[in-house]
């Protein structure tokens, strides 16, 4: 499995804060994750927010994301509707074994991150070559 698991107690808060209406704590990023060739490839959602405020980091095999959105009234205007959240964003992906975290590489376009990471070569599936016939030694008692 390339993605081992997300974290819990943040998808906990993503509910609770649907069900209650919370905009005070951190809104938690979607994503879509899949294999793609050799290539586990993950897709964080960001509208609005800029490049140079998103900070990714990979720590053993634990993947952070981390981007701040700034409300988008000009300084001196009075808001009239501001229903788009605002604030600190954060996503951890705890990832498998079996990929190279060491070369993982990251673009972001249109409101979308997109991370990849290869597959490690130790995981990925490869042949072995059986002898036989001719090659076989034939051992006489």
């Amino acid at each position: 499995m390339m993605l081992m698991r997300t974290d819990p107690f943040q998808e906990f808060d993503r509910i609770t804060q649907r069900l209650l209406g919370d905009v005070m704590h951190p809104v938690v990023m979607p994503i879509d994750a899949y294999r793609e060739g050799d290539e586990f490839v993950v897709h964080f959602d960001l509208p609005g927010v800029r490049a140079d405020s998103i900070d990714l980091e990979i720590e053993r095999n634990v993947l952070t994301c981390r981007a701040e959105r700034r409300l988008s009234v000009p300084e001196g205007s009075d808001a009239v509707v501001a229903e788009r959240p605002t604030g600190n964003f954060s996503r951890q992906l705890y990832l498998g074994e079996e990929l190279d975290t060491e070369n993982l590489s990251a673009d972001y376009a249109d409101g979308v991150l997109t991370v990849r990471v290869p597959v490690a070569e130790r995981a990925k599936p490869r042949r072995i070559s059986v002898t036989g016939g001719a090659e076989a030694r034939q051992i006489k008692g």
